[in-house]
């Protein structure tokens, strides 16, 4: 099977397609780990009158559908979380819904999911304080709460415009867990996924943020389940976790070192909270088995692939991302068209989609190579001109 894919610099390169998915035969096996994928959203395209400025229309029976894939597969569910688009394409009002729906279908099909709360219907400015960034945590955490959800605490764009000292942080999320009725996980999400975070717990020293950071996690670690730690950089999750209480566990969100920090050392691992989980989910699976079966050079056999296609979804601006997992969504037939929330299919140029579409084949996320391969060759015509 052979396709012609168009490069950065204008030419085309003819590729020969390994063609040979990776997929789990029969029911999913447990994991040891702790492994939830955040998942997308599927909108309606017929009822996207103007993506960039209406609330996106949510195909509700292709996004349930695709939580039954992953939970078909062993996984837990992130839900409403920036893989979900929150506050990127996707507003409070449409995320309110989408935990309520999937918080339900979970219950109705034995999956377990985790939604995210935040402060998305605030629009950071000079006129909102920290009080006001409490009551949207509260409004937020109240409607996952009631549905008998688990809560991840997202990072808040309006508290990193108004806080003023790590202060301001360790008080306001203290007062968000000792409320909170069932402990939660804590995220703490870079720059590089959402600039606006930038200076997120009161500097822009990472080493000083970590210390912030163990500090909440102590005085409150009845109330901590873990923290999803999302830096892209493998040093600071692995110093942070060697010092976290030992039942509070650390969920890896690194989408480019997500394999060696899930597989851990000698003092300890990663549980995982991925967007590359949503892709990958197949292939993963199968890692995850070898790892439970205490098959590691398995497990990374099949992982390690993968990184590479990750690092390329992921890569700069990586608030993006989300651009290619929907791809790949529509590639591997869990969807019937390319088209996001927002309009957020425009923010890669068909080199990366080329790309995304080659390291899926190489690491055996294709679920079936005919379809993607027809369905890539669609999306060239109309999007460069490339006929077959």
């Amino acid at each position: 099977m052979k396709i012609r894919l168009p490069r950065l610099d204008g030419t085309l390169d003819t590729v020969t397609l390994a063609a040979r998915p990776l997929r789990p035969e029969g029911p999913a096996k447990p994991f040891d780990r702790v492994v939830y994928a955040a998942a997308h959203v599927v909108v309606d395209p017929f009822r996207l009158a103007d993506p960039w400025d209406a609330s996106p229309a949510v195909d509700w029976d292709a996004t349930l559908a695709f939580r039954d894939h992953l939970y078909g597969l062993g996984f837990r569910v992130a839900e409403a979380m920036d893989t979900a688009q929150r506050g990127m394409g996707v507003d409070w009002p449409v995320a309110r819904e989408l935990i309520r729906r999937s918080l339900r279908h979970a219950r109705a099909v034995g999956g377990e999911a985790a939604c995210g709360v935040g402060t998305d219907q605030l629009e950071p400015g000079p006129g909102v304080g920290v009080a006001d960034v409490e009551r949207a945590y509260r409004e937020q955490l109240e409607v996952v709460e009631g549905e008998g959800g688990h809560a991840i605490l997202m990072a808040s764009r309006a508290l990193a415009r108004c806080a003023r000292s790590a202060d301001d942080y360790l008080a306001l999320y203290g007062r968000l867990l000792r409320d909170a009725r069932q402990p939660v996980v804590l995220h703490w999400l870079g720059p590089m996924f959402d600039p606006q975070l930038e200076g997120y717990w009161g500097t822009r020293d990472i080493p000083a943020a970590l210390e912030t950071v163990l500090q909440l996690v102590e005085s409150h670690a009845e109330k901590v389940e873990g923290i999803k730690v999302s830096l892209l950089d493998a040093q600071w999750e692995i110093a942070l976790r060697r010092r976290l209480p030992r039942h509070v566990k650390m969920f890896t969100g690194d989408d480019f070192n997500y394999a060696e920090l899930i597989e851990g050392d000698e003092s300890g691992f990663s549980h995982g909270l991925l967007g590359i989980f949503d892709p990958i989910a197949p292939v993963a699976a199968l890692a995850l088995d070898a790892l439970a079966r205490g098959d590691r050079a398995g497990y990374r056999a099949l992982l390690d692939p993968t990184v590479a296609l990750s690092r390329e979804l992921f890569r700069a601006p990586t608030r993006h991302y989300k651009a290619g997992v929907v791809f790949l969504a529509w590639l591997n037939g869990h969807q019937r068209h390319f088209s996001m929330a927002g309009g957020l299919q425009s923010a890669r140029g068909v080199a990366h989609y080329a790309r995304v579409f080659e390291l899926a084949d190489a690491c055996g996320a294709l679920a079936d190579p005919e379809l993607a391969c027809e369905r890539m060759r669609r999306f060239l015509s109309v999007s460069c001109g490339i006929e077959a």
